[in-house]
């Protein structure tokens, strides 16, 4: 790469990071970092790029989706279960409407940091520095808790490297045997409306698999029927982390960003002579970038030229986050420019961003058929262009939680202080999830 070290985006402008009062031990954690054992490895991530590929080309769907903001306290096998659980359900909801493979990723094992409008937070006249998530400081609104805190990167490794170790024993040690289709329901999910279609579907599941068995297409020969891969994605925000996780492949001399498959930079850090650019365009890991109202078409194409020079296929992804009534306005121009230029690039709708209000309540909130309705503009948006809504991106959980109006639970306003749970974002809930889940399926058909 022209000019690129490990280092060289500690010289550029940088954004949304937190400020350490203790250098000294920054370096010692970083030093410490710098050895540990990689989370993901080279040739997986290689396996992803090919995938996504293939999504770029129309050929499989991406689903990407997990926690706003991932949480040591809430940390435990339970949780990680519960998520594994609905990402396998929308998974197969979508490969069976669509008819083709889908690309799962998860925002987990790694999603610890999350940009803010603000450096501090006013309570009671109190000024702190805000909440950036549990790998820089702590929820609680005191000067100790807000204080950035440079040994939470190491419980960040630590969770990060347990979840994977989980996910990956969850994906290719039978739990994820299609033959076991109905037992990924959750208990407490039981009974909804989506829950019935979701049975009805494993229902036909079962009867294709007991024809394919007779064929003599069984687990044995045909590893996919009970094994699957879920990757791992986070924004790449606190650059420390990152480049201390980096690592250069014995095999190809290529530098990867270790902490996870894919990585994405937010609508507040693309900057195209920017610290996060500057970092990321070094790596070899599928990039993501978040497209908001804002992003002009131009420099969208300067960042995809920065990002991957080569115009690799499976490199780019542009995570949609304008908002239900906005992504008409603005989606197409920079269809249209990316088409122009030529550039192979994965589109991926991000419906939760662009549609988040205060609720009367005072709780941040998001409503579901404005995520519904952004959903069904941007396929119609592509289908109109001619090019490919490639995937979707959610924040959601396994919980049941109430952080998102509306939805087959009809959750009000007056609902959401019951199971409010989320450190940062509005998530989906398990249900609401699984009902997007089938309501996307039904574009992804049309399509």
């Amino acid at each position: 790469m022209n000019n690129w070290s490990i280092d060289s985006w500690r010289s550029k402008p940088i954004l949304q990071q937190p400020t350490y009062s203790d250098k000294e031990l920054l370096k010692k954690v970083e030093k410490e970092l710098g050895v540990y054992p990689p989370l993901v490895f080279a040739e997986e991530v290689r396996s992803l790029k090919k995938q996504l590929a293939d999504a770029t080309k129309g050929n499989s769907f991406l689903l990407q989706g997990g926690d706003c903001a991932e949480s040591f306290s809430e940390f435990n096998a339970d949780n990680i279960k519960d998520f594994f659980k609905v990402f396998l359900q929308m998974s197969v909801v979508l490969t069976f409407a669509g008819g083709k493979p889908v690309v799962k990723v998860g925002r987990i094992a790694g999603q610890f940091a999350k940009p803010r409008s603000s450096d501090f937070e006013t309570f009671d006249g109190v000024e702190l520095p805000s909440y950036r998530g549990d790998i820089i400081n702590a929820i609680e609104f005191t000067k100790e808790a807000r204080e950035a805190d440079p040994y939470r990167m190491l419980k960040a490794y630590n969770q990060s490297a347990a979840t994977q170790n989980l996910i990956r024993a969850f994906a290719r040690g039978g739990f994820a045997d299609l033959h076991k289709v109905h037992r990924w329901n959750l208990d407490f999910a039981s009974g909804s409306a989506s829950n019935k279609k979701y049975e009805k579907l494993s229902n036909k599941i079962s009867q294709a698999l007991s024809f394919m068995e007779a064929c003599g297409i069984k687990a044995e020969n045909t590893p996919n029927i009970n094994q699957t891969v879920l990757y791992s994605s986070h924004e790449a925000l606190l650059l420390n982390y990152e480049e201390a996780l980096t690592r250069k492949d014995s095999l190809t001399g290529n530098w990867y960003d270790c902490s996870a498959h894919m990585l994405w930079i937010g609508d507040r850090t693309r900057q195209v002579d920017g610290a996060h650019v500057e970092f990321l365009r070094g790596v070899e890991n599928p990039i993501g970038i978040k497209a908001g109202p804002t992003t002009d078409s131009e420099d969208l194409i300067r960042l995809i030229d920065t990002l991957n020079p080569e115009n690799e296929c499976g490199k780019m992804n542009i995570i949609v986050r304008m908002g239900a009534e906005k992504v008409g306005d603005h989606l197409p121009a920079l269809i249209k420019a990316v088409q122009r230029e030529g550039k192979n690039v994965l589109w991926s709708c991000d419906p939760m961003h662009g549609n988040t209000f205060k609720s009367s309540t005072n709780y941040k909130t998001r409503d579901f058929d404005k995520l519904l309705q952004e959903v069904k503009n941007f396929f119609d948006i592509h289908k109109s262009l001619g090019t490919h809504a490639g995937g979707i991106h959610l924040e959601m959980t396994g919980k049941d939680v109430t952080e998102c109006v509306g939805g087959g639970q009809e959750i009000t306003e007056e609902n959401l202080s019951s199971r409010y749970h989320t450190h940062c974002d509005p998530r989906l809930n398990a249900h609401q999830a699984l009902e997007l889940a089938f309501l996307i399926a039904e574009s992804l058909k049309e399509a």
